[in-house]
């Protein structure tokens, strides 16, 4: 289990509010990885993978909002 801790920016979340694991983002390779799965950031401003325990959170002021 990694212990890594991704800050995210409102502009690296998808159209959704989330974001991908493996991820760049984390240094991670996605060939020799775990499943990718996707992660509902925006809902509460960070989320757990699964697989690796890697948290992706917003970084600190950052606000994911859905533009209308």
């Amino acid at each position: 289990m990694s212990n890594a801790i991704v800050e995210l920016l409102a502009k690296d979340l998808n159209a959704q509010g989330g974001v991908h694991c493996p991820s760049a983002q984390a240094h991670m390779k996605t060939w020799n990885s775990h499943p990718k799965v996707y992660l509902d950031v925006a809902r509460t401003g960070e989320a757990k993978c699964p697989y690796c325990g890697t948290l992706y959170r917003l970084k600190a002021g950052e606000v994911a909002g859905h533009g209308h």
